[in-house]
């Protein structure tokens, strides 16, 4: 009988990190490129190495950019009409947890499938279902507290102290928020807000739901994988380390302890090692007389 593979062989790492928001990225974009590319996105890349994905109406459009002036290596865009400025704006610095970011292209997938009202859908405050608050509720259900560390800001932080959200309010510039961090939405790890070690920010229309998916993955409790040797896929000194172990041997089946039992008795000589007494050996010959 064949055991169950183990599910540990699938694991991508020798190490689990723990809060997750204290990862880091995997440095590789197939994981968060896959869902749009499944669905037929187009991809063009640069002699620099940057790669750009358009879906087919060209109304969304994504920059990974390992090679841009700045460390956002992902931009993502949304329009209402492709030859116009964007209805909303999302950025990953370089150090995002690449599995946050597969979270946002995948729904990112099913919204644009849904169309122009899923994926241009704009926050609104007297709706349920587009309600910006959402966004905050997975953070809040994992002991993140509720914050306000000046004037104009609403924040949540990690019990940890090492992660935060920051929702500004009021009015702010529309091409700043596409352009810098100051943005309505940004969502970081790290010392301080002013020293993070990775963040993502996100403009003012950008779709609740979107935005959702992001915190449901940053508040999920399962750690991360990581190799413990790369030490850029974690924060050091900050994250926990928990070893992967090793996969257990399985367990023997009855063929496997026969032959064992079968190992471990002693060898019969052959026949032909085996001394016998033979009529023309020496000791049969009779000796000198006397």
């Amino acid at each position: 009988m064949n055991s169950p593979p183990d599910p540990r062989l699938d694991i991508d790492g020798d190490v689990y990190v723990s809060p997750r928001h204290l990862a880091s990225s995997t440095y590789t974009g197939d994981p968060a490129l896959t869902p749009l590319l499944d669905l037929g996105w187009d991809l063009q890349h640069d002699d620099l190495g940057n790669v750009y994905v358009s879906a087919p109406d060209r109304r969304i459009r994504l920059g990974y950019l390992p090679e841009g002036e700045d460390d956002g290596l992902w931009r993502i865009n949304a329009y209402k009409d492709s030859f116009g400025p964007p209805a909303w704006g999302v950025c990953f610095n370089d150090r995002v947890p690449t599995e946050f970011v597969q979270a946002f292209t995948t729904v990112l997938a099913t919204a644009y499938e849904q169309g122009p009202d899923a994926y241009l859908a704009r926050p609104d405050a007297r709706s349920d279902e587009h309600e910006p608050f959402r966004a905050v509720v997975p953070l809040l259900k994992q002991g993140w507290e509720i914050d306000r560390p000046r004037w104009g800001v609403f924040a949540v932080q990690a019990p940890d102290g090492l992660a935060g959200m920051e929702v500004t309010t009021g009015d702010l510039d529309p091409e700043a928020e596409l352009t810098t961090r100051d943005a309505r939405w940004q969502l970081w790890a790290g010392k301080s807000i002013d020293r993070p070690v990775w963040y993502a920010t996100a403009s003012t229309d950008t779709p609740v739901a979107l935005l959702t998916a992001v915190t449901e993955c940053v508040a999920d409790p399962a750690p991360l994988p990581r190799w413990r040797e790369e030490t850029l896929s974690y924060i050091k000194g900050m994250a926990q380390l928990t070893p992967i172990l090793p996969p257990e041997p399985p367990a023997p089946t009855p063929l496997d302890v026969q032959r064992a039992v079968a190992s471990r008795r002693p060898a019969a000589l052959p026949a032909s090692s085996v001394p016998r007494w033979s009529t023309t050996s020496r000791s049969a010959l009779p000796g000198p007389r006397r």
